[in-house]
């Protein structure tokens, strides 16, 4: 990767340009920590950086980047600038292409704000990055309240960074963060969807959620899980205390997590709060159904895709079957463990159950039948259909549902094998007076 964009800087300077990495790589190599893209900001002009290498893509030409593609992999090359107000929160009203140092100013965090020489390995610092960096501070380059206002996203950024880095928020950014919170409604949902999958994913997502709760953010995108704070859980099942103390621990355990399975996490118990009583003890009655309806609506609010909302509605509809796998019949135990990312499943059964009561007597329980399980083939399709129900002289009804359920269960249990199996079942555990003795048509 250095080597590539060393070449694309050393080229553009052959052209007489000024050339830097800039921005997020810069940072991570100062903290040591492995770096992703590496970006390139110079003086040349977009017309001009074409130009050098033909083979490039004029992505956002309007604002200064184009993408250079070396060595087989894309590099974004931006044009030195300065900008104008954000009139619609987002987009700069009017770009002049300048120098470094006014590049800089336009920029979101001080951390972000470094360039790097490769050909001198020098660090060009206009606006004390490297400071902040040693002092572990997150902190907007200039104006907090003139940086937020013109991308309202950059608060989110701000928490996922400090969480992502384990850095704390300098006091005048964060005032303006709490103070502006609200507006953060104002950004895309699909936009903001993005910034809390990184949050929620990051390295340190606990402490991510945490920033989004204490800045306000988290009331306005997601009121349903501040509602969790201050709900009491029995104590017996729940001694780390309410329901966020638990989803933020659970959140906390998860291993490396696709986004479904943090949203999954964050959203499991989402229908506590509404469902809250006290018996004989404190219950939640429903929760598990009245949560998959409303993490439903949450996906739909943070545009996710079908898919995606599918995957998380059932890892939530689910998670409580855990509790009863030792007391299931093979067919359902069997059914269960075939769900569909099963893997994911158990993965918030593992966080659950450390966050909470930590009896994993279940969760090893599956680890030993997925094993016991793993060379017996699936089932390719059912025996039986409804056609041969038909055929054997059945109404449609209610009745086939149990019928093919009962077959299912018999096949997965190994107690029929056969199509010739099942027909035999069926005429002897639900016998029809009229029915015709002949063998149904395959269809």
């Amino acid at each position: 990767m250095q080597k590539a964009a060393r070449r694309i800087v050393k080229k553009l300077r052959l052209h007489g340009h000024e050339a830097f990495f800039a921005g997020g790589w810069v940072r991570d190599v100062l903290l040591r920590r492995k770096p992703q893209d590496i970006d390139i900001a110079t003086s040349a002009l977009p017309e001009q950086v074409a130009a050098i290498f033909p083979n490039s893509n004029l992505i956002g030409a309007e604002f200064g980047v184009v993408q250079v593609r070396m060595y087989g992999r894309a590099y974004e090359v931006t044009t030195f600038r300065s900008e104008g107000p954000y009139l619609d929160g987002r987009h700069p009203s009017a770009v002049v292409f300048s120098g470094p140092m006014q590049d800089v100013q336009r920029r979101d965090f001080t951390v972000n704000g470094l360039f790097y020489d490769p050909s001198t390995r020098r660090i060009i610092d206009y606006i004390h990055g490297r400071a902040d960096l040693q002092r572990k501070i997150i902190r907007t380059i200039g104006d907090p309240y003139e940086r937020f206002s013109e991308d309202k996203l950059r608060m989110m950024r701000a928490v996922r960074l400090a969480a992502a880095l384990d850095f704390g928020i300098a006091p005048d950014t964060w005032k303006a963060v709490q103070s502006l919170s609200a507006q953060i409604l104002q950004v895309s949902w699909e936009r903001i969807r993005d910034e809390l999958v990184k949050i929620l994913t990051g390295p340190k997502r606990g402490t991510g959620l945490d920033l989004l709760r204490e800045s306000g953010i988290l009331e306005q995108i997601l009121p349903e899980v501040t509602a969790m704070i201050g709900i009491a859980q029995p104590q017996e099942f729940h001694p780390e205390g309410d329901v966020y103390s638990h989803t933020r621990a659970a959140l906390g355990l998860l291993h490396k997590p696709f986004p479904t399975l943090a949203l999954g996490t964050l959203l499991h118990d989402i229908g506590k709060p509404p469902t809250f009583s006290v018996k004989e003890r404190i219950r939640f009655d429903g929760h598990v159904e009245l949560g998959g309806t409303m993490a439903a609506e949450i996906c739909r609010r943070l545009r996710m895709s079908n898919d995606e909302t599918a995957a998380i509605v059932e890892l939530i509809l689910h998670h409580l079957r855990f509790m009863h796998v030792k007391e299931m019949r093979l067919s359902t135990l069997k059914k269960f463990l075939r769900l569909p990312n099963f893997a994911e499943h158990l993965e918030l059964h593992r966080v659950d159950c450390l966050s909470s009561h930590r009896d994993m007597e279940g969760y090893y329980f599956c680890l030993e039948k997925l094993e016991e399980f793993k060379n017996e083939p699936a089932p390719v399709s059912p025996l039986i259909n409804g056609r041969d129900l038909i055929n054997l002289g059945y109404k449609p009804g209610p009745i086939f549902a149990e019928i093919l359920r009962s077959v299912e269960d018999l096949q997965l249990e190994g107690t029929i094998e056969s199509r010739e199996d099942a027909l035999q079942y069926i005429r002897k555990s639900y016998p029809l007076p009229d029915i015709s003795k002949a063998e149904p048509e395959n269809t």
